[in-house]
């Protein structure tokens, strides 16, 4: 049976930590779903540089690990200069990593948007970049919102990156709780329920939303 007193006598503790991993979450996904359209944008740019640096971007970051990515924030900026703390290096790094996803999954929204949207909005005197806002990204993003709540998803547990960084996370203050405790197995199971409270109710979302489209499709 767990050992339910190292729930209850680091409560505190631990919804500091669930607190801190959702802050970091939907930080992240504002941060990644911003520059994800952008990338997807320069991806099917007129513009060769463009396409080359968002592919570019794109390629990289989808092909290395996460936690080099947040070395990159935590480790070494430092040697330029520029401290940050694991919080603040943690999200970035999510920011950084998942946009590459993000971004490849609106760019298969907007070419999933028949072209002729984009055609009669220009024709109509609209330019370029007024077409792609006003017209073709909102009928993208309603494309993508299912493959968006799984990255979300994906986004909410590879936040326990942070926890190798001191970012303050569910996994930094269960590793604290263990220390303290000796009680690895029933720490990390009430770390994983911790978890399960964030990603189940955004999978059933995942799943409704999916079902929703659908339907209205």
């Amino acid at each position: 049976m767990p050992d339910f007193s190292v729930l209850t006598d680091h409560w505190e503790t631990f919804l500091l930590g669930l607190r801190n991993t959702l802050l970091a979450s939907l930080l992240a996904l504002a941060g990644s779903f911003a520059a994800g359209t952008l990338i997807a944008v320069m991806r099917i740019s007129h513009w060769r540089a463009m396409r080359f640096l968002g592919t570019l971007y794109v390629e990289v970051f989808r092909n290395i690990p996460l936690l080099l990515v947040v070395y990159v924030f935590f480790l070494g900026l430092p040697a330029l200069g520029i401290a940050l703390n694991g919080f603040v290096s943690g999200t970035l790094g999510l920011i950084v990593y998942t946009s590459a996803f993000i971004a490849e999954a609106i760019r298969a929204g907007i070419l999933a948007v028949p072209r002729g949207q984009m055609e009669a909005a220009r024709s109509s005197g609209l330019t370029y970049a007024q077409a792609m806002r006003h017209i073709v990204l909102p009928q993208a993003v309603r494309i993508v919102i299912p493959p968006m709540t799984n990255q979300f998803l994906n986004l909410v547990k590879n936040s326990s990156v942070l926890g190798v960084i001191a970012g303050m996370d569910l996994m930094y203050y269960g590793d604290i709780i263990n220390l303290e405790t000796y009680d690895t197995v029933d720490t990390y199971m009430f770390v994983a329920m911790f978890y399960l409270v964030l990603t189940l109710p955004l999978a059933y979302m995942s799943r409704l939303l999916e079902r929703r489209l659908t339907r209205g499709g």
